[in-house]
């Protein structure tokens, strides 16, 4: 059963939360060890090993998901709103598998700036490790696993609310959450090649490619050095050059809508700062959303036709 372990936030968002307890089967690590013929991204997550880049035979149909940022109840709501989840007799939300076969699929940052961050860690978890989700790497995850592992990581953008929940973590559960964030890939190549999933896009040049550059490329894409009228940075826009024939699907980059140019696509509709939590479905070429709760990060979204690309800080 899944409880919300996170003191931050409003007292109503968490009673909401905790009465819409989430449910997952209990599996033990010995048993999932044993199932030799779980996909490699799951048995990757299982041993700690990093998982791979190229997943060409996952060709759909997928339902990728933008930024989370500690917005795990309205993670929730969406699940179930693409049928990857199911509300109970009892008011409580149940994973399930999709009765179409669809894949989940998440963008990075799972947390900061929320009020549900650990519940957030939790959930993607459990998603990967026993419903075979893809997940992909973003900044703030890099972050946070640095944090985890003890080194010297500088409390800002959003990562103080999840230090505050995640502090009282035993060193082993540290180590262990700090093992899976780093097991997360920068990219993945899907569908033959013709899909690929990265937190803040990826130039074609990058494509399946794993090294430093192609990394951080991948997590933060790269900045203007100018900000927008909000005192926000503001993104180079790779897409206006990209002439690539794979789609690119990301998120990191803040529009209030989806935004679509030259073949790639940005989903972060800023959830957290009182946007809208937004899945792409692949290879139907749709969107769907869910309304966020709150201004949970006390931030601003961009004007409706930003004229730069709009990084979450």
């Amino acid at each position: 059963m899944h409880r919300c372990d996170c003191p931050t936030g409003s007292g109503q968002h968490h009673q909401s939360l905790r009465s819409r307890r989430l449910h997952y089967p209990r599996r033990s690590c010995e048993r999932r060890r044993r199932r030799s013929h779980a996909p490699a991204s799951q048995r990757a997550a299982i041993t700690g090993m990093p998982m791979p880049i190229d997943l060409r035979h996952i060709n759909g149909p997928i339902d990728i998901i933008g930024d989370i940022h500690g917005c795990a109840e309205e993670l929730q709501e969406l699940l179930v709103k693409l049928g990857h989840a199911q509300q109970t007799s009892t008011g409580s939300i149940e994973l399930i598998q999709h009765p179409e076969g669809r894949h989940v699929c998440l963008l990075g940052d799972l947390t900061d700036h929320g009020p549900d961050n650990l519940s957030s860690i939790k959930l993607a978890k459990v998603l990967q490790e026993d419903f075979g989700a893809i997940i992909v790497m973003g900044n703030h995850d890099e972050r946070l696993a640095a944090w985890l592992r003890g080194l010297d990581t500088r409390i800002s953008h959003g990562l103080h609310t999840t230090v505050a929940c995640l502090s009282s973590l035993t060193t082993e559960e540290r180590e262990r959450y700090a093992d899976w964030l780093e097991s997360l890939p920068p990219h993945c190549v899907l569908d033959s090649g013709s899909l690929i999933v990265a937190h803040a896009g990826l130039k074609e040049e990058f494509h399946g490619i794993d090294s430093d550059e192609s990394r951080a490329c991948a997590l933060y894409g790269k900045k203007t050095g100018e900000t927008d009228r909000h005192g926000i940075p503001t993104s180079v826009d790779w897409a206006a050059d990209y002439r690539g024939k794979a789609l690119v699907v990301h998120g990191h980059v803040v529009t209030r809508e989806p935004r679509r140019l030259n073949n790639v696509i940005s989903i972060d509709n800023g959830c957290v700062f009182g946007g809208k939590l937004t899945a792409y479905r692949y290879p139907e070429d749709t969107f769907v959303s869910v309304t966020a709760k709150a201004n949970h990060g006390n931030g601003v979204l961009p004007d409706p036709e930003p004229t730069n690309m709009q990084e979450a800080a």
